[in-house]
């Protein structure tokens, strides 16, 4: 699919010679650090706006600390504290505040491609605390006004009598997406931001037992999008502005051992997730593809299965800490 927007398509950006194949380095401009937010114009923004009918708002943050202990990273507890200089005054401040431990947008400082680098070919020794190179500041100056779109893929899948085990590994393919778009009447515009719902956060919050999550980092398991270069075609030549999901990492884990991503030479990481096989490469590190992970969908999805409506304005307004990896998303849709 190449949408003549005057974009290449992923299939002319894997024939790049001046910049790494499959990449949109310099696509946006040189220096460029914002990656396929620049997909979100002031038509779409407008476009956007038009989109509220009734003025209900819908929170898409679940609140810190509601994934703890950490379901697969080394995240420990935020600490809140407060103090008072006088009876009638209270203050207050964060201790051990993981930027990413709960609902959150990864930034295009959170993952370096093994091969090519950072995004845009950011040098390593750029990516530090309090240097701006592809800090998340560079979106919360920017700010994040645009069309929503919700696919709610735990209906479709029900719905069709095969409801997702989210304590598999079903691996959500293209074909998937589009067929629970057509579904739910959805069409796709450039510089949406794409909501996927796919059951896994409330999943983890009500049903999964202690033992169970006790166990769950040293064999994570989980369904998601399928690695393959057709989902990340399919996402690059959708002009999506953002993707973002209640799942734990947006794709399958573990990975599609056939996406030709994984690097049978690449030794385990030392702790933490392991992420050769994973899209978080090509789409952060190449395509400056910004990811949103385990984001609250369920009062917007039972709104958007009550009106028939899958469309909104979005909003999010990451922390505006410079050189900061990621942040809450601080996320609403508004219908």
């Amino acid at each position: 699919m190449s949408p003549g927007d005057g974009f290449p398509s992923y299939r002319e950006l894997l024939e790049r010679q001046d910049a790494p194949p499959g990449s949109s380095w310099g696509v946006f401009g040189e220096g460029n650090q914002l990656g396929t937010l620049n997909f979100i114009g002031p038509e779409q923004v407008k476009e956007a706006v038009g989109l509220v009918r009734r003025g209900a708002v819908f929170n898409l943050d679940y609140p810190l600390n509601t994934f703890v202990p950490a379901p697969a990273g080394t995240r420990p507890p935020t600490r809140h504290h407060m103090f008072a200089n006088n009876p009638n005054h209270r203050d207050d401040w964060l201790d051990s505040f993981y930027l990413q431990s709960t609902s959150q947008i990864d930034g295009l400082r959170h993952i370096r491609h093994p091969k090519y680098g950072f995004y845009g070919g950011v040098p390593d020794e750029e990516i530090a605390e309090e240097t701006p190179a592809l800090g998340i500041q560079t979106v919360a100056e920017r700010g994040i006004v645009a069309r929503g779109v919700l696919l709610d893929l735990a209906g479709y899948f029900a719905d069709r009598g095969t409801p997702l085990d989210l304590a598999g590994n079903y691996m959500i393919t293209p074909e998937d997406l589009d067929a629970a778009a057509r579904a739910q009447g959805v069409e796709f515009r450039r510089g949406d931001v794409l909501l996927l719902r796919v059951g896994w956060a409330p999943y983890w919050l009500n049903e999964v037992d202690e033992e169970t999550r006790r166990n769950f980092k040293k064999k994570i398991r989980h369904p998601g999008l399928i690695q393959s270069q057709e989902m990340i075609e399919w996402l690059w030549d959708h002009r999506f502005a953002m993707v973002a999901s209640d799942d734990l990492g947006v794709e399958a884990h573990p990975v599609n051992p056939d996406s030709g991503l994984i690097d049978p030479d690449e030794p385990p990481p030392e702790r933490g997730v392991v992420h050769n096989g994973m899209m978080h490469r090509p789409l952060l590190a190449l395509l400056g593809l910004f990811l949103g992970e385990l984001w609250n969908l369920e009062a917007l999805a039972e709104d958007c299965h009550a009106d028939g409506v899958y469309e909104f304005l979005l909003t999010a307004k990451p922390l505006n800490v410079v050189g900061g990896v990621g942040s809450p998303p601080n996320a609403m849709a508004i219908k």
